[in-house]
C-alpha cells in the first residue's frame, strides 16, 4: 500500500507540471490508483479494468482521466447492492476511448454535500479548454449502472 501511495504522490509531484505527460504515464497512475483501492475495499467491490497497451508517444494532459475513476469509487461503493467498477482504455489509430462504469444505489436517497457534482463539471470544463473539437463525452445512467464514455483525439 506504501509502494502504491508513493508511487501516486511521486506522479502528483513530478509529472504533471508539465503541460502534457506521456499517455503510459498517465496509466500508470491510473493503474496504481486502482490497485490502491482494491486494497482498500477488498471482495466488497469487484473491480474490472483492462488498459489495452499503448506507445508511439502519445501525449495528454495531466490528471484528465483520474476524476472518472475517482467518481466510480465514490459512488460505486459503499451501500451499493453488488458494487461492481469496469474501467476501459484503448487506443484506435490516434483515438483514445476510456470508458468508466459503476453501480450505484438507485434506491438511495442522499443529500449531496457542496462539492459534489464539481468534479464532472471540472473536468468536462477542462476537455472544452483543452481539447476544443476534439473530443466526445458521454454520461448515462441507467439499469443501476453509471457510465461515462470519453473519446479523444491525441493527435
Amino acid at each position: 500500500s506504501l509502494i502504491k501511495l508513493s508511487s501516486l504522490l511521486r506522479y502528483m509531484l513530478y509529472e504533471t507540471d508539465e503541460d502534457k505527460v506521456l499517455l503510459e504515464k498517465e496509466i500508470e497512475y491510473l493503474k496504481s490508483y486502482i490497485e490502491l483501492q482494491a486494497q482498500r475495499f477488498g471482495k466488497n467491490v469487484d473491480i474490472h479494468s483492462n488498459f489495452e497497451p499503448v506507445s508511439d508517444g502519445f501525449v495528454i494532459e495531466p490528471m484528465l482521466l483520474i476524476p472518472f475513476v475517482e467518481n466510480a469509487f465514490k459512488h460505486g461503493t459503499g451501500l451499493v447492492p453488488k458494487a461492481q467498477i469496469d474501467i476501459r482504455l484503448n487506443l484506435e489509430r490516434d483515438r483514445l476511448h476510456f470508458c468508466v462504469r459503476n453501480r450505484y444505489n438507485e434506491n438511495e436517497t442522499w443529500e449531496k454535500d457542496k462539492t459534489s457534482g464539481i468534479g464532472l463539471t471540472n473536468v468536462k470544463r477542462r476537455l472544452n479548454l483543452l481539447y476544443p473539437n476534439s473530443h466526445s463525452l458521454q454520461i448515462t445512467k441507467e439499469g443501476g449502472w453509471f457510465s461515462i464514455l470519453l473519446e479523444l483525439n491525441l493527435h
